[in-house]
């Protein structure tokens, strides 16, 4: 399967995408570090900053459709670069805002706006239209990765910079560092999108929007994505409470995050290869199954870094690696032609779950002292997505393989 990337446009364009979703998840996903000093500084409480990332999560999955219906109409270029600068602006301004209002507007509107409309659904749609059909289940697996390795970069050094120069000065350094992924959008776009024979009657936006809102499996395939995204959300804004819950340093948490990152590389890799061998529903059934057992594990251990890090590392196996098999799945049943818009609206459920993962943590917290009936719902409702992903209709892989 890797041999698909050899030629060096085909590697050129997936690791430019790679690049800048390097930076924009990696600043997104490194947000719950900034929870505490925060507080500490402002005084707003936990459940006051948690609303504020919950609506971040939200408004990240709401631009998606419409960056990437912006992206098929114009191109991703202007998009991918007005994201940027927009993310760059809602960083440089949240250490002025000094009221649950204003963080919601600077972390939950500009700076979610902006790392939206330079995520997943414009980028995926961008390299899916540049690259030989052969090359598209690697290039997800790789461009995936990229976020991950964006986790294990930025949560470290994030950390570092809130405890040497105060959160204020951290937020203002990730401004500057969100614009380190403009010249990369050159690199992604400058690529001539390849021709397509598409296997799907071309019946407009519209109609595909409507097409895909009657289908059963896309239904299904959203409210699995729906649990992914509560998920993903709880814990990464509540993993350092968690840590600070078992009266471990906030090293611990940066480490944890930069672990998950380091573990999704590798399971990013191994999504796209299996999506090129095994029916994408049955990758996402195994995914989500294991974070049930993966959670019950960490339920019944001691409480120590060791933990955390072991934690971690599962975790972050199939953290974002349900992306490829995601879009895969979208690709197959619609086709490629909308795949930007229609994966979008797909990340819009995953960040609908977002939301709640994010605030119902916060207030549950704030309500009990822990975060013990976070787990518990977070195991339900992953074994329900495993359930819920095994009778979407997907076609055998010998058939797959012809579908653009």
């Amino acid at each position: 399967m890797w041999h698909s990337l050899r030629r060096p446009e085909v590697l050129a364009t997936t690791l430019a995408a790679a690049g800048i979703l390097m930076v924009t998840m990696g600043a997104r996903q490194s947000l719950g570090l900034f929870i505490g000093p925060i507080d500490a500084t402002t005084g707003l409480g936990l459940a006051t900053i948690s609303f504020a990332l919950a609506i971040g999560q939200f408004t990240w999955g709401a631009i998606q459709p419409i960056a990437g219906a912006v992206a098929d109409r114009f191109g991703p270029g202007p998009v991918l670069v007005g994201g940027i600068a927009v993310m760059a602006l809602g960083s440089a301004m949240t250490p002025f805002m000094g009221s649950g209002f204003g963080l919601v507007v600077s972390l939950g509107l500009v700076s979610a706006i902006g790392s939206g409309a330079g995520s997943f659904s414009v980028l995926m749609g961008a390299a899916a239209a540049r690259l030989p059909a052969s090359a598209r289940g690697a290039a997800s697996g790789v461009i995936n990765a990229g976020g991950s390795f964006g986790q294990f970069v930025f949560a470290p050094i994030l950390q570092q910079l809130i405890q040497r120069i105060g959160w204020m000065g951290a937020m203002w350094s990730l401004a500057v560092m969100t614009l380190a992924a403009l010249p990369l959008v050159g690199r992604l776009t400058r690529a001539a999108t390849t021709p397509v024979v598409h296997t799907h009657v071309d019946q407009g936006l519209r109609r595909a929007l409507t097409t895909a809102m009657t289908d059963p499996s896309y239904l299904l395939l959203n409210a699995g994505f729906f649990t992914c995204g509560f998920h993903i959300a709880f814990l990464v804004t509540h993993l350092p409470g968690e840590v600070n819950l078992c009266g471990l340093p906030a090293a611990v948490a940066g480490w944890s995050l930069a672990i998950i990152g380091l573990a999704n590389i590798f399971g990013s890799l191994y999504a796209g290869y299996a999506v090129s061998r095994y029916r994408s529903k049955y990758v996402l059934a195994a995914m989500y199954g294991s974070r049930v057992l993966l959670i019950a594990w960490y339920l019944v251990m001691p409480r120590n870094q060791w933990t955390f890090y072991a934690f971690a590392a599962g975790l972050g196996f199939t953290w974002l690696a349900t992306v490829p098999p995601t879009a895969a799945i979208v690709g197959k049943l619609f086709g490629i032609r909308y795949l930007a818009t229609l994966f979008g609206v797909t990340l819009l459920s995953h960040q609908i779950g977002g939301f709640f993962g994010a605030y119902l943590g916060g207030l549950t917290m704030t309500r009990f002292g822990d975060y013990g009936w976070m787990w518990y719902a977070d195991m339900t409702l992953a074994a329900l997505a495993a359930i819920l992903n095994l009778p979407i209709r997907e076609a055998p892989m010998v058939a797959a393989r012809t579908l653009s």
